[in-house]
């Protein structure tokens, strides 16, 4: 989503971009919406229900007492003129038919990746190459976990070439502007790719 709206000057300068974050369950998406948000948040969080228990693999995020069913919502502004409308994807399987309402539009993507449970991320990684939504992985830096480089968890994730690897603090708003901001520069440089192909 590409959208236009005037300035304070009455200009219509102004553009608005829309980016999922999607990943696993329990990778901090919610988090990284609601660090970076300059606005209050919308979550769509619920707690979870012993027939979650059943379906949801909660293995190494214990302590995740509540979860999203819908979507979570935020806005930053990245710099005079560009913002970014952040639409967080639920993580369980049962929610995936949302994602391709959410991704109509959508400028790119962060998977958020847990090199504790790498294997969760995969899907993501699946429905954006498939659909050729520029993304970036963002690696979610939680405390305990080993370290891992940029290099291992792209060959882990078996990525395309030139797909952004970074390591962030989903709690720090910082790091999450940056994580923001790399995606925006790829997927400016792979659509400009895109275009030129088609008119070559």
């Amino acid at each position: 989503m590409v959208t236009e709206h005037s300035g304070t000057d009455g200009d219509t300068s102004a553009l608005a971009l829309k980016i999922l974050v999607a990943g696993g369950f329990g990778v901090g998406k919610t988090t990284l919406v609601g660090a970076v948000s300059e606005i209050r948040p919308l979550r769509t969080e619920e707690l979870l229900s012993e027939a979650g228990q059943l379906v949801d693999d909660t293995d190494g995020v214990d302590r995740k007492v509540t979860t999203t069913v819908a979507m979570d919502f935020g806005r930053i502004t990245i710099r005079s003129g560009l913002s970014l409308y952040l639409f967080g994807t639920p993580g369980q399987d049962r929610f995936w038919f949302l994602w391709d309402e959410l991704s109509q539009g959508a400028l790119g993507a962060v998977v958020l990746a847990d090199t504790r449970r790498l294997e969760d991320c995969f899907p993501a990684v699946d429905y954006f190459e498939h659909r050729r939504i520029p993304f970036v992985v963002a690696v979610n830096c939680f405390t305990g976990a080993r370290a891992h480089g940029a290099g291992d968890v792209s060959r882990a994730l078996d990525l395309d070439d030139g797909t952004p690897v970074v390591l962030c603090d989903a709690r720090d708003r910082d790091s999450g502007k940056e994580v923001l901001i790399r995606l925006v520069e790829y997927a400016g440089r792979m659509y400009t790719a895109r275009l030129l192909d088609s008119v070559g």
